[in-house]
Parts: C-alpha cells; structure tokens; sequence
C-alpha cells in the first residue's frame, strides 16, 4: 500500500484521522510506515509503554484488557480501517489493553513523535483527531446506555 492516495483514502475512512481535512492527511500519509503481524502474535501487552498507534490495512485484531496479557478475552475486535494504540500517544500512559493479531494483519503504523511534529507543524490536525476520539467516546457512551436499558428490561 506505498500508493499515497490509498493511504489517504484508509485515513480518512479511520476512527481516528476522519474528522481530518483530506489536504492533512496527505502529510499524515506520508509518516506512515507499514508493518505485518501474523496470527498468534501480540502487537503489544497491557502495561507496554507504546510508541505507537496502528491503523489496519488488513486482518483482524483482538483486543483484551485482561492482566495476564496471554489470556483471549476479547472486549473488542479492530478491523481495517480502524485505528489501535492511540490512547497511549494522548496520555504517556502504559497500554491499557493488549492488542492479539487474530488473523495476518496488514498495518500502517504511526511513531510517537512524528505525530508530535506533525501536531506542531499543522494544528488543525489535532483538532479533526479531537473530533473523531469525541465521537468514538459519545458511541462508547451510547452503547453503555443501550446495555444498561437492556439490563433494566
């Protein structure tokens, strides 16, 4: 996926960079670099201090908040197009969640500090991630309420 345009096209269809102006995620595009994971692997454990956050281009990714980072409770399952790891670069935290590749996974990953000196040097940038990372917590909200009527019921 070296194609700039498709890169663009995954950033913009992402949970994370689609509030983003097309005209930015050109240069978002441009600092990604791609990477494989296989079935079986661990892209990160709970309480790794990551670098960075991970967009998928194909495969499949669980997620598991468990503390024995080897255990497969899945609370969630991250598919292309969606975005992985990107708390860790907000907050300077460890991960909160370890992240099992379920089946061959295709990503275009995002170091740390070339988001850092991407945000410096195009502001708005940070503003469409706002958007989209508010979004993301308004639906987690929704769905909580939705389960808690459903309880309730």
């Amino acid at each position: 996926m070296a194609d700039l345009f498709d890169r663009v096209l995954l950033l913009k269809e992402s949970n994370i960079f689609s509030k983003v102006t097309t005209d930015d995620l050109r240069y978002i595009a441009q600092a990604l670099e791609e990477d494989v994971f296989f079935a079986g692997e661990r892209v990160f454990d709970i309480n790794d201090q990551g670098d960075h956050l991970y967009i998928i281009i194909e495969g499949k990714i669980g997620i598991s908040i468990d503390p024995d980072p080897a255990r497969k409770e899945f609370v969630a399952f991250i598919g292309p197009s969606e975005a992985f790891g990107e708390m860790n670069l907000v907050d300077d935290l460890p991960r909160s969640a370890t992240a099992h590749v379920i089946e061959d996974t295709r990503v275009l990953a995002l170091e740390k500090s070339r988001l850092s000196g991407l945000l410096l040097s195009y502001p708005e940038i940070g503003i469409g991630m706002m958007r989209a990372l508010s979004l993301k917590v308004r639906e987690g909200h929704a769905r909580y309420a939705k389960l808690q009527q459903s309880k309730e019921q």
